[in-house]
């Protein structure tokens, strides 16, 4: 009787372990300062970066990014404009794969330098090696946007209301939450849920 209820208690601590571990990360709370901001990261052009090397005096905008996500497919004009945008106005950006479970498929570092060289990007694209920064920031999805001023987290969420459809988008999460920053005002949208793929995680 004993050892079966040893084995039982084992059996659940093994079991909440497994959950807790499996459990997706908090997601960063909004005025958070950037969360790993030393971590370094290689970009497409071989040389290693932080987010804090990225952000400027204006701020930060963080996109958690792939090659792949059907999404991300549908947000890819959405992504360059806005980051584009970003560097013309003196904001940091950048994209970031933390897709760790795809790094000999399809999210590869030469895929991922293909794949920039194809969307045209100026940003910063980078590997998030066993996805520790999409940990920090608790991100989940593919695309996901973290816009930071210099204070820290000014919006979090979807770029906009129509992942689907830009030519059916009542509102620009995303382009409103910049035009936001540039003014040194806080965005009248802070909070958007990110509809995407989920981050592919090494359990």
């Amino acid at each position: 009787m004993k050892k079966a209820l040893l084995s039982l208690t084992l059996g659940v601590a093994a079991l909440a372990a497994v959950s807790f571990v499996n459990s997706p990360p908090e997601e960063l709370a909004l005025n958070a300062a950037i969360p790993q901001g030393d971590y370094k990261m290689k970009d497409v052009s071989g040389k290693t970066t932080s987010l804090n090397d990225i952000k400027t005096a204006k701020g930060l905008l963080v996109i958690f990014s792939c090659n792949t996500c059907p999404y991300v497919k549908l947000s890819e004009a959405r992504i360059k404009e806005y980051s584009d945008y970003c560097l013309a106005n003196g904001v940091g950006c950048a994209l970031i794969n933390s897709n760790e479970a795809q790094r000999t498929e399809d999210d590869s570092f030469d895929k991922m330098t293909a794949y920039y060289s194809s969307q045209k990007l100026k940003c910063i694209y980078a590997v998030d090696e066993k996805s520790a920064l999409a940990n920090a920031f608790g991100a989940t999805r593919t695309p996901q946007c973290f816009l930071f001023n210099a204070k820290g987290l000014i919006y979090k969420g979807a770029i906009d209301d129509n992942v689907k459809d830009a030519a059916a988008v009542k509102v620009p999460y995303l382009k409103d939450a910049l035009a936001s920053l540039l003014k040194n005002e806080t965005p009248k949208m802070q909070e958007t849920k990110s509809i995407g793929c989920t981050i592919k995680r090494v359990e």
